[in-house]
């Protein structure tokens, strides 16, 4: 048997497991990889919002990572949920060290509404981890929060796009989940440098259950990396994956539900 590679998510934990380093876990699990976790936060949620954040110290933050690099080969890693700009900085003074693929996926907003980004970790994020990016994965809200552009179409897209690569990530994709309407078919731009963009798309699924779709599809894609997957590649198959979750979603609760993580071993 083929030993699994080790992906590593850097995150912040959903007491309501739809979303966070629960979803970037059972992606990887059901995509036959061995997850890892580094937790910088602490929400309590559920489908229905967030009630509170708890965030660990920076240096416990940066403890968790030096230890599981100890311990383990990473083979490819992502990050989602981080609070604050100490935790930031503490972070990526680590990971400047490191050479394996890391996706960044800048989770500032709950699908609830909730902030998960203190406004000092914007700029933070931009200046200390957005160059690390193997992988920078906004959605339109996000892109726009890092650059300025006002994203309300594909030529938008396109400049936040250029935007970021020009403030140093090594690749973008712009996700399209957040388009208003109900299209036949969500596209998510791929920019790399010197390249032409190319659009992803995947079939619009009508669902409520929405919950952590970023955070499933970051993961799916570190995870496709680890396993030595091309860039584009990996992208295409995390939609894939994504989107078959979407297609056999359900709500474990009230509100919001998750994708379907099992749908994809079914």
């Amino acid at each position: 048997m083929q030993q699994p590679p080790n992906i590593l998510t850097i995150a912040g934990s959903d007491s309501g497991g739809g979303a966070g380093i629960q979803a970037d876990l059972k992606t990887m699990t059901m995509m036959g990889a061995f997850g890892m976790s580094v937790i910088t936060a602490l929400t309590a949620q559920n489908g229905l919002g967030v009630s509170g954040v708890h965030a660990p110290e920076p240096e416990f933050a940066a403890l968790q990572l030096r230890t599981v690099l100890e311990g383990f080969p990473v083979h490819a890693a992502k990050t989602g949920m981080l609070f604050n700009s100490g935790i930031i900085s503490a972070l990526a003074d680590i990971l400047d060290e490191q050479s394996f693929p890391l996706v960044v996926d800048p989770v500032c907003v709950s699908t609830s509404g909730h902030r998960l980004m203190e406004d000092t970790g914007v700029a933070t994020l931009r200046e200390r981890l957005l160059p690390r990016a193997d992988l920078f994965t906004p959605n339109r809200p996000e892109a726009e929060t890092f650059t300025g552009v006002s994203v309300r179409s594909d030529d938008d897209a396109l400049e936040a796009g250029q935007r970021l690569l020009d403030m140093g990530a090594r690749a973008v994709l712009i996700k399209g989940g957040h388009c208003e309407g109900r299209p036949v078919f969500v596209t998510d731009w791929l920019l790399e440098p010197g390249r032409e963009p190319v659009p992803l798309r995947q079939p619009f699924v009508e669902t409520e259950n929405t919950h952590g779709t970023g955070c499933t599809l970051s993961a799916a894609i570190a995870t496709q990396l680890g396993f030595g997957m091309p860039l584009r590649v990996a992208v295409t198959r995390a939609q894939e994956f994504l989107n078959c979750g979407l297609r056999h979603s359900f709500a474990p609760g009230k509100g919001h539900g998750p994708c379907n993580h099992m749908a994809w071993k079914r």
